[in-house]
């Protein structure tokens, strides 16, 4: 069974805890599977369901104590079974909502009394109990990866007699494996027939449906909408506490022919929520029918008018608008260029939506046909659009012009929407916006266009086509229109205007250059705007207008270039056209601060703000970190670091901490004393300004003299106190990173102690996401090097949530949290707790994770809990295939995890009984190879490791054979002292084979160890 939950059953979690298992057929086949063999346990095997567990699983239980009736002991706290151990412990044991059983029997007993309640109450005690079997029949026989030793252990016990349970647990551990088995058979067959729904994948499938609904009878639906307008950055809309059941969003979807339905998406698929409750807000989660692969098969079931409008052969949803004298054409052309944008350059000043002259034109006889998306292939609609051929002729005879494109816009964009996997734009470089060019999206109809769309396109005529004065009028007559608009950012566009606004910025008259100007810094907020701007060579000559004497000017192009330079390509173009040179040369201004500013001062400032705002988009770049460098940019930034504005702040700390990612840049803060600054704006009232000042500080903080400045100028407390503010996460982010880098000083970890921010980093600890998660750790791996700190954890209940964190799967967080669990195993009392949960079991299950940084923290953390546990041998053996493991390891070519895993070896080589499995597992030659080395931290635990397995049987002999002895005499000669004095250990111990004292005293060992003595 432990190995069907492990691998089989699909569990999840939000960012922390051990998870849950996730509503899906699955899951439940499997619980029903395992319901099935515990109710008929009783019956079927009646010794083996009197065996008393060696622990009780212990779980919440939703049942009523008024469900217990003959053979419980009832009383106004508690339900005790009349059925008791040797000890006159009760076998069932209620106390408020938690529940402990102990037996088979009392299990068959419970699942018969919950009736409908038996599914929640088996998925809560596996929730609870991830490995039952330990707490079943003990550690021995728990769930590890590899070869399972424990029946052979048992068979040996039966022989040798004694235990009169042992023969019970063996029959258990055979029924449990069959059982196992028999899950893992069962979960093939459902994983074999699953495809598992995404965030993106339900998005595509809403969003084409709701293109067909509407009102009308042949829509296939009335209404389709979400409950929450709020899409988390992972796509999905449910809440978080939802998102760890896999739920992705509800739906309430609307059919011509019933009555709303309330839908849940999950990664299990579709199914019947129970709607919304009073409050609008209140979603009964509760799932009410089966679950479906996808929406249009759920609704397929439900809706006999969907199915019958799906397959429709009308035409219906594509029909092109009809305007007096406005027509357009559509022609279907090579699949393969149906995705790709249509340049600019292929427009003429003539557009389709301007009248024509031209004599009507019959459309052109299709070549070839473009196969819709298998999924769709058999809709109705799309058959229509696919006949188009045939029907395109009578509809539309006239064409505008040659220039409009060979594709029309809806076509390409139902298409694009139609496709069942659709481009996703990934980023190939650490540069974190835009990084990659994205498809042209054009207007998919003009039915439903504003009269502004149109007022602006009359106006770029008049641009095109009018005097000085004309063109001066229509610009200023286009900046009174919502430009943010997106509307109207593509009717200039589409009529050709980006082009003529940039040829604008060519001409001597300064009034239309900064008309243009300022209509392309509104409209350049558009990712495709910004594209075109760059396609036309705008970033071009904006960077010439820098020079320009007037100041209007430079701060306009300043400013479009910060829109425009948030891709890759476009700051590339800045720099290369001489752009970071000259937005440096803004910088230089009047001393932030002075009193008495003139308007010529204070216009001087203005341009410097936004030639930080420029250097700000551009700096996502490497090669214009450098030459931002070059250009002598760091001197200006720390001064306007002074300033006392936070629009001049925001953009001047964000090109630093977008530069401290440079080792350069982060001596060159330290140097221009931009610390004392960044800390006092960290008590700014702009969320913004703190977030990019506590990052510089967390990316700065590495450095010691960096830490201790921050500490000198009072920069922990408000840290500290920033932590409360836990909605804002990238604010909470970047503090809570600032404080991890900042506690590897000891001196400022007593002041976080002061601040009392240990105790919230613990309240941290769940409900975030992994990038607050990581940092939270850190800083507590970091806090936890003292006794003290470690005790404030322990009170704050800081251990439970770490030893779950252990679950996770992100290499950053694990490496973090098993150096704040293996800190935290130095206390006893820490290392009773982690013990109970199971923590040590889990750190040696990351011994098997394929970052060698997760295995080196792993070995470091489990030496602590060996050092600290009660029965420490016992506890290692019974990690089934454990020793054998932590022994390849050694096989590893990571100095680190060489390191780690000797000083474990150290640890586990100090019972006598492990030391005999791991020499039989080969431990002396696999150390051996590794003395040669001359890494001072490996040579360290390499001597103590050989010293303390020398220990056992011939192992000295051993190791002079496989010629460990003469590379560690030379280990005499580091600089290190703790090097030489396990080195001295080891050679104590070897020492007591004749023919090792040869080998020492061949490789001159006497006079290093005379000189070690003086």
């Amino acid at each position: 069974m432990g190995v069907a939950l492990t691998r089989a059953a699909q569990w999840t979690s939000a960012g922390s805890g051990t998870g849950t298992l996730e509503i899906t057929p699955l899951n439940e086949s499997l619980l029903n599977d395992i319901i099935k063999f515990v109710e008929s346990f009783s019956s079927r095997h009646p010794q083996e369901a009197a065996f008393v567990f060696r622990e009780p699983l212990e779980w919440k239980t939703q049942l009523d104590y008024s469900v217990f009736e003959s053979g419980y002991e009832i009383s106004a706290t508690t339900v005790q079974s009349d059925e008791r151990d040797k000890d006159d412990q009760p076998l069932l044991l209620l106390t408020a909502s938690t529940i402990r059983v102990r037996s088979f029997g009392q299990l068959s007993r419970l699942l018969h009394i919950a009736m409908e309640k038996k599914l929640k109450e088996a998925q809560a005690c596996l929730e609870a109990n991830r490995d039952p079997i330990v707490k079943i029949l003990g550690p021995g026989y728990g769930t590890i990866e590899g070869e399972d030793m424990s029946m052979l252990r048992l068979l040996d016990r039966v022989r040798k007699g004694g235990d009169p349970d042992t023969e019970i647990k063996m029959k258990i551990a055979l029924l449990l494996q069959q059982l196992d088995m028999q899950l893992l058979n069962s979960s093939l067959k459902h994983i074999s027939q699953e495809v598992r729904l995404t965030p993106a994948a339900v998005k595509n499938e809403v969003d084409l449906l709701k293109h067909f609904s509407g009102e009308g009878e042949n829509t296939v639906l009335e209404s389709l909408e979400y409950t929450s307008d709020y899409e988390f950055s992972n796509g999905c809309r449910a809440p978080p506490w939802r998102q760890v059941h896999g739920e992705i969003c509800y739906l309430i979807v609307k059919p011509h022919d019933t009555d709303p339905l309330y839908i849940t998406c999950s990664t299990a698929g579709v199914f019947l929520n129970g709607g919304r409750g009073k409050e609008k807000d209140d979603i009964d989660y509760e799932r009410k029918s089966d679950v479906y692969k996808d929406l249009i098969t759920f609704l397929r079931e439900r809706s006999a008018k969907f199915v019958e409008n799906i397959v429709k052969q009308d035409y219906t949803f594509f029909e092109e608008p009809t305007y007096e004298k406005h027509y357009r054409h559509m022609e279907i052309v090579d699949a393969e260029d149906l995705g790709q944008s249509q340049k600019f350059h292929d427009y003429s000043e003539k557009n389709a939506f301007e009248r024509t002259k031209s004599p009507p034109v019959k459309s052109k006889p299709i070549d070839k046909k473009l196969e819709p998306s298998l999924k769709w292939k058999n809709v109705g609609p799309y058959k229509s659009f696919f006949s188009y051929k045939e029907r395109g002729k009578e509809k539309h005879p006239q064409k505008l012009s040659e220039s409009t494109g060979t594709v029309s816009y809806c076509a390409a964009e139902l298409i694009n929407k139609v496709s069942e996997k659709s481009d996703e734009i990934s980023e190939s470089s650490s540069e974190s916006e835009e990084d990659e060019e994205q498809p042209e999206r054009h207007q998919e109809g003009n039915t439903d266009l504003p009269s502004e769309y149109w007022q602006i396109q009359k106006l770029v005529k008049y641009i095109k086509g009018g005097n000085q004065t004309a063109t001066v009028i229509a610009l200023c007559s286009m900046r009174d229109f919502n430009l943010a608009q997106e509307t109207c950012q593509l009717a200039i566009r589409d009529v050709g205007g980006l082009e003529v606004l940039i040829n604008l910025l060519d001409t001597e008259d300064i009034k239309c250059k900064i008309g243009s100007l300022k209509i392309l810094k509104e409209i350049s907020q558009n990712s495709q705007i910004r594209r075109t701007i760059a396609d036309f060579g705008g970033l071009q000559i904006m960077v010439k207008i820098l020079d320009s004497p007037d100041k209007d000017l430079k701060c306009l192009a300043a400013e479009t270039i910060a829109n425009v330079a948030r891709f890759k390509r476009a700051r590339r173009t800045v720099r290369q056209h001489g752009g970071i040179n000259r937005l440096v040369g803004l910088l230089d201004c009047v001393p932030m601060g002075s009193a008495n500013l003139t308007p010529h001062q204070e216009k001087d400032i203005e341009v410097a703000r936004c030639g930080a705002l420029a250097l700000w988009s551009c700096s996502k770049s490497t090669k214009n970190k450098e030459a931002i460098r070059r250009a002598g940019g760091i001197p200006l930034l720390a001064q306007l670091l002074k300033s006392p504005h936070a629009n001049m702040l925001t953009p001047v700390v964000g090109t630093l901490q977008e530069c401290a990612s440079e080792a350069s840049y982060r001596l060159a803060i330290k140097t221009e004393k931009m610390i004392e600054n960044l800390v006092k704006n960290l008590s700014s009232e702009n969320e913004e300004l703190q977030m990019h000042c506590a990052s510089a500080i967390f990316k700065c903080a590495e450095d010691e003299e960096t830490r201790d400045l921050v500490r000198h100028h009072g920069g922990l407390q408000p840290l500290a106190s920033l932590l409360n503010n836990s909605e804002n996460k990238e604010l909470l982010a970047a503090v809570t990173g600032a404080i991890w880098k900042c506690a590897i000083s000891r001196e400022n970890v007593t002041k976080f102690r002061e601040y009392r921010a240990i105790e919230t980093l613990v309240v941290l600890l769940t409900d975030q996401p992994e990038e607050v998660l990581v940092n939270v750790v850190g800083a507590l791996g970091e806090c936890c090097q003292e006794p003290a700190n470690r005790a404030i954890i322990r009170k704050c209940g800081g251990i439970p949530p770490l030893v779950n964190l252990l679950t996770g799967t992100n290499k950053a967080l694990l490496v973090n949290v098993t150096k704040a669990v293996g800190a935290c195993a130095t206390e006893p009392e820490n290392m009773m707790i982690i013990d109970r949960l199971d923590g040590v079991r889990l750190l040696w299950s990351l011994l098997k994770n394929p970052h060698p940084d997760v295995q080196a923290s792993a070995a470091w953390a489990i030496c602590p809990c060996i050092e600290n546990a009660k029965d420490a041998g016992e506890m290692v053996r019974s990690f089934v295939g454990g020793l054998e493991l932590i022994v390849n390891l050694l096989k590893s070519e990571n100095k680190e995890v060489l390191a780690s895993v000797c000083a474990a070896i150290t640890n586990i080589a100090k019972d006598e009984e492990n030391l005999a499995v791991i020499t039989d597992h080969g431990v002396v030659p696999l150390l051996s190879k590794l003395a040669n080395t001359n890494n001072d931290k490996l040579r360290h635990h390499l001597a103590e490791a050989i010293s303390r397995c020398c220990m056992w049987g011939s192992n000295r002999i051993a190791f002079g054979e496989t010629k460990a002895v003469a590379p560690l005499v030379r280990y005499l000669k580091s600089n290190d002292t703790s090097v030489h004095r396990a080195t001295a250990q080891a050679l104590y111990q070897l020492s007591e084979d004749p023919n090792n004292c040869i080998t020492m005293h061949e490789n001159g060992v006497v006079k290093v160890l005379l000189e070690n003595c003086g």
